[in-house]
């Protein structure tokens, strides 16, 4: 026997195991939350196709939220909170199962609501309480067998107006299912799997624009169920979709006696297989019912076309007749339309799209004699059957204003403009996505044709085949590099596609209001070019290979923000630049150049003349400042510098080098007073006794003849002992002395000799303030050299030249 507090503890453990596995499997909502960052200008927010796991977070701004197609399994309570402006909402494919009561209380404006394609297998009225604003809800193909329980899911739409639910689990709908839900819009409807249907579950919906019920499977065996559900959705103003049937006998279609007895005047099947007994007796059932608009989309014909046994029956309010991607099981058996003639005479739209049809014999053309339109698009006629088909040798289709043969094989624009040229009241005619690649000169046309579609075409010229009474001319996506045809009637132009280099001329089109031309080679259009338009006013030229010159930026912005006359109607983003390379693909309205691009003659200009004026004040500062003669001086300096280093190598350590005992520096205008008194006194002494004669070096005289004046003055003063500076007014403003005599001053207060080397002789009083301050080492050497002063007495001079020869031979002065 086991100890009762052992068992105990084994049950708690095995409790707390348990709770922590059920723990470990809830989701984690403290996980950290992704967030999505794809959203345009507009606020719309594209975060489908991403792998989200949990709503991520966005932007409290969005308009529009796209989660489709993630991995998106519980909607939370704050998931969505703070989206208040959200308008629109989808979270169809997620595999979605759980959405908190409260998860869209916030979503006050949302308008559109997707939970399609889901794991919803309940449908919870608090889910929608607060969403008054509501008017789009898809609840398509989710798990749950009924829509509510407690209590009406749709109460509080009151501006619901399109609403669709229902999938293969849905198998019980009830009175009261719908409460809340006045009118709609559109309403869809998918039951197939339906088992029980309360009559007057979908009665209570008034007005009821569009209806879509698919009801194929066990439900349509149950001739009951169905004829209720019609009869619940019919109203002669409604038009009901029906999708996915399968009609093989008498007894699939007794449903529709019921819809029949509403006076329906539209219905459309979507997916529909239909034998020869089944059509006979649909015919029979909706026999007198006023149907204007009858339409298959996707039928499958298992019988043979034997269908006169109901060519007794009353049809003679059918205005329309649509088909698209019909199929004839067994073509080779089935019969000719020839005896539905009973029915033909009265449409006056007929429209047999991708049929496979190749041709429509000319006495199933005669019998049309009511057709207004007449659309044949996408199927596998050619020029030779076309001619049979609209009946080339007799008359036919004399009321027929539109025709659509769009997508067939033809290639020859003449033969379809002779054979319409007979339909007296055509006035569209189309005739795009064919193999039209050339266009005759001249073709006849209807004169009562104002719409002509050739697009999609080959061509690459056009010619004046082109009739002048159109006012719609659509060319787009051919090969056209120019468009100069005259059509002074003409409102509308589509060109986009092709390769047209500028815009058409707009003489030749008097009456052009609109006019689009995108996606072509377009580098630019200006003012000009819209001028020639007399009654522009939309265009269309966005997605061209722009180069965004300054003048292009500048009109096409101003066109953009609506100035110009011309309204570009394909929005800012289409325009985007093509070149220059720095802004290709930015858009244009988004460029901004500045004045050096867009204004270069008038910059370059302004900035040679602001550079002008500031070389000419810098140039007035430096000459205010002798920068020039400095400069001049060093440059000079630095050449003599170096050919008298070459003569030093030459002439290194001979002590013959020294040929003078002084140069003398004069101005050209002391020269007298050098020749009749300094040459004289010291080269030719009278006195006997005094010391050898001095030999002087004077640049008149001793320069060598050819050679450049600085070398002369360079290598004077490398040959003299002494440097003799004859000062005074003549030689501190003397040209001569500045530009040439005043090189040897900077070269000798550099330092190549030193102070002692000058003697300065002042020839009359001239005070340091006297010398211009460029001659600053002069100035520095009067402060601090003594100078002999030439004295005006006779007596005083031999004392004067007493002192001149001691300094000349190194004695010290007195």
């Amino acid at each position: 026997m086991s100890h009762p507090t052992g068992c105990c503890f084994a049950f708690l453990l095995l409790l707390l195991l348990f709770l922590s596995q059920s723990w470990s499997q809830e989701p984690n909502m403290d996980d950290e939350r992704s967030s999505c960052s794809h959203c345009d200008p507009h606020f719309s927010c594209n975060c489908s196709h991403s792998g989200y796991t949990r709503v991520p977070v966005v932007t409290d701004h969005a308009l529009m939220l796209n989660l489709a197609f993630n991995n998106i399994t519980l909607v939370t309570d704050d998931d969505l909170t703070g989206h208040t402006r959200l308008r629109t909402l989808d979270l169809h494919s997620n595999g979605l199962a759980v959405i908190h009561p409260s998860a869209f209380d916030s979503l006050w404006n949302l308008v559109e609501l997707d939970l399609s394609d889901n794991q919803l297998t309940a449908l919870n009225h608090t889910w929608f309480s607060k969403l008054e604003a509501l008017q789009q809800l898809n609840l398509l193909n989710n798990p749950y067998s009924r829509l509510g329980s407690s209590a009406p899911v749709f109460q509080g739409l009151i501006r619901l107006r399109k609403l669709a639910f229902g999938g293969p689990a849905l198998k019980d709908l009830r009175r009261g299912d719908l409460s809340g839900v006045t009118q709609l819009d559109e309403f869809t409807v998918h039951a197939n799997n339906l088992t029980r249907y309360e009559s007057g579950a979908l009665a209570d919906i008034w007005p009821l624009g569009r209806v879509t019920l698919s009801l194929q499977g066990p439900i349509f065996t149950n001739v009951t169920m169905v004829s209720a559900v019609l009869g619940d959705v019919s109203y002669p103003e409604t038009s009901i979709t029906l999708e996915d049937l399968h009609l093989a006998n008498n007894e699939t279609v007794q449903c529709f006696r019921e819809a029949a007895s509403k006076r329906i005047r539209s219905i459309f099947f979507r997916n529909i297989s239909l034998s020869d007994e089944a059509t006979v007796n649909f015919m029979v059932v909706m026999n007198g019912v006023p149907i204007t608009s009858i339409s298959f989309d996707g039928i499958t014909l298992t019988g043979e076309g034997r269908w006169e046994r109901a060519s007794w029956t009353d049809h003679k309010c059918i205005d329309e007749v649509f088909i698209r991607n019909a199929v004839v099981l067994d073509v080779f058996k089935f019969v000719s339309f020839l005896e539905l003639k009973f029915l033909l005479h009265y449409p006056r739209k007929v429209s047999v799209i991708n049929c496979k049809l190749f041709l429509m014999p000319c006495p199933t053309s005669q019998l049309l004699v009511n057709l207004h339109y007449l659309d044949l698009s996408d199927n596998l006629l050619t020029d030779f059957t076309l001619v049979e088909s609209l009946c080339d040798t007799k008359p036919t289709l004399k009321e027929l204003r539109v025709l659509n043969m769009s997508g067939n094989a033809l290639k020859s624009l003449s033969t379809v403009s002779r054979l319409v040229a007979k339909l007296s009241k055509l006035t569209h005619l189309d005739i795009s996505r064919t193999s039209y690649n050339s266009m005759p000169q001249s073709c006849p046309w209807p004169s009562t044709l104002r719409y002509l579609n050739i697009s999609g075409a080959k061509l690459t010229t056009t010619t004046p085949c082109l009739p002048i009474t159109l006012e719609i001319l659509d060319l787009s996506n051919n090969d056209l590099k120019d468009f100069t045809q005259i059509l002074p009637m003409l409102r509308e132009l589509h060109l986009s596609g092709n390769k047209l280099l500028t815009l058409p001329d707009g003489s030749f089109f008097h009456s052009l209001q609109t006019l689009t031309i995108q996606s072509n080679t377009l580098n630019m259009f200006s003012s000009a070019d819209l001028q020639s338009y007399r009654q522009l006013e939309n265009l269309q030229a966005g997605e061209n290979k722009f180069v965004c010159s300054c003048e292009f930026v500048t009109f096409l912005q101003s066109q953009l923000e609506g100035s110009g006359g011309v309204q570009l109607t394909d929005g800012e983003d289409s325009y985007v630049c093509d070149s220059p390379l720095y802004l290709q693909g930015k858009p244009v309205d988004q460029v901004h150049l500045s004045v050096v691009v867009c204004q270069r003659i008038l910059f370059v200009s302004m900035s040679c003349g602001l550079a002008l004026v500031v070389g000419v004040l810098v140039s007035v500062l430096l000459w205010r400042l002798h920068t020039f003669w400095y400069l001049k001086m060093t440059w000079a300096w630095l050449k003599a510098k170096k050919n008298s280093r070459r003569r030093h190598r030459d002439r290194e350590g001979s002590e013959a080098l020294l040929s003078f005992d002084a140069f003398v520096s004069y101005s050209e205008r002391d020269a007298s007073w050098v020749e009749n008194f300094l040459v004289p006194e010291l080269e030719e002494p009278r006195d006997l006794r005094a010391p050898r004669p001095l030999n002087l070096c004077l640049h008149k005289r001793d320069f060598l003849p050819g050679h450049w004046i600085v070398d002369n003055i360079m290598s004077a003063m490398e040959r003299s002992r002494r440097t003799v500076f004859v000062l005074s007014e003549n030689f501190v403003q003397s040209d001569w002395c500045r530009y040439e005599l005043d090189f040897s001053h900077f070269w000798l207060f550099d330092g190549q000799t030193g102070g002692d080397a000058a003697i300065l002789i002042l020839l009359e009083p001239l005070a340091k303030d006297d010398v211009p301050k460029r001659f600053c080492k002069l100035r520095k050497l009067m402060s601090s050299t003594t100078y002999l002063e030439w004295p005006q007495e006779e007596e005083k001079r031999g004392e004067f030249w007493r002192s001149l020869r001691n300094a000349l031979r190194g004695d010290e002065l007195d």
